[in-house]
């Protein structure tokens, strides 16, 4: 039997737990034509680069499959068929990767890099361009100086 990697992306509408339950379907029709699933990994909901059918963001999942071509290529076919599922790549691989994937250890890669340096919402922030002509907190009890077509409005 063949190594296998599928990610499939599910609409953003549906709840994790019916995502968890298209797994566990697929899961199964591979299991029903003598493959076995392996390693399952659930992504969450992230953005899509690009909108596919009015969606922009979509519930990712991995799964490690060693199974037949044929049970893969009949959970490709339901896939195709049912609605929920976006998009869905299947990878032929010689072995699987020990651990979490790449997406789940940056992931965690971030909370560690926050925990260590703090949230960004911590650090006190320049003002911007933008923000240089707003009157500041304390600029409320100046009068403003005219500008130049109201002075001129003023004269005549």
């Amino acid at each position: 039997m063949a190594l296998y990697e599928h990610v499939l992306l599910a609409r953003q509408d549906i709840t994790p737990q019916q995502v968890d339950a298209l797994v566990e379907q697929y899961k199964g029709v591979i299991e029903a034509n003598g493959g076995k699933v392996g390693r399952i990994e659930s992504w969450g909901l992230r953005p899509l680069t690009y909108r596919i059918n009015k969606n922009r963001k979509a519930y990712y999942a991995l799964m490690d499959i060693d199974a037949p071509a044929a049970a893969v290529s009949e959970m490709e076919r339901q896939m195709r068929i049912n609605e929920d599922v976006l998009r869905f790549l299947t990878v032929r691989v010689e072995k699987h990767e020990e651990g979490q994937s790449a997406m789940l250890a940056r992931r965690d890669d971030r909370r560690d890099r926050d925990d260590r340096f703090g949230r960004d919402d911590d650090r006190p922030r320049r003002p911007r361009d933008g923000d240089r002509d707003r009157p500041r907190d304390g600029d409320r009890d100046r009068p403003r100086r005219p500008r130049d077509n109201e002075a001129a409005a003023g004269d005549a």
